[in-house]
């Protein structure tokens, strides 16, 4: 008995069920994940952006600069304040805070009592 010939599958037709069958993404699926991607990364971008502190433009009249709040903390003193009480009461590291107090004593806006106690001036 011959046998009957049914309608001819195509290629596609075959790609496009097992494609189906087994879940596998087409090309629109992964451009689509691609644009979802790229909204994403933007929206992150743009928010680490407005986080960073260099964005914020000029400083505010209220913002204290390090020198500003050492120069504080050591006119706060009234007999006058050592190295390692600006750093605990800071929380500056020692390079940092050395080189503020090099700056704040050569423009005179401190004196040195003793090795290492200062004064406002």
């Amino acid at each position: 008995m011959p046998r009957k010939k049914g309608k001819a599958i195509s290629f596609d037709a075959m790609v496009k069920f097992f494609m189906q069958n087994y879940n596998i993404p087409t090309k629109k699926d992964v451009d689509l994940l691609i644009a979802r991607l790229d909204r994403l990364e933007n929206l992150i971008k743009s928010t680490i952006r407005s986080n960073h502190p260099k964005n914020y433009g000029a400083r505010g009249k209220n913002a204290l600069t390090a020198v500003d709040i050492v120069l504080d903390t050591i006119r706060r003193s009234n007999q006058g304040i050592n190295f390692a009480q600006i750093q605990a009461k800071t929380g500056f590291d020692e390079k940092k805070i050395r080189n503020i107090i090099f700056r704040l004593n050569k423009t005179g806006k401190i004196k040195r009592k003793s090795r290492g106690v200062y004064i406002a001036d």
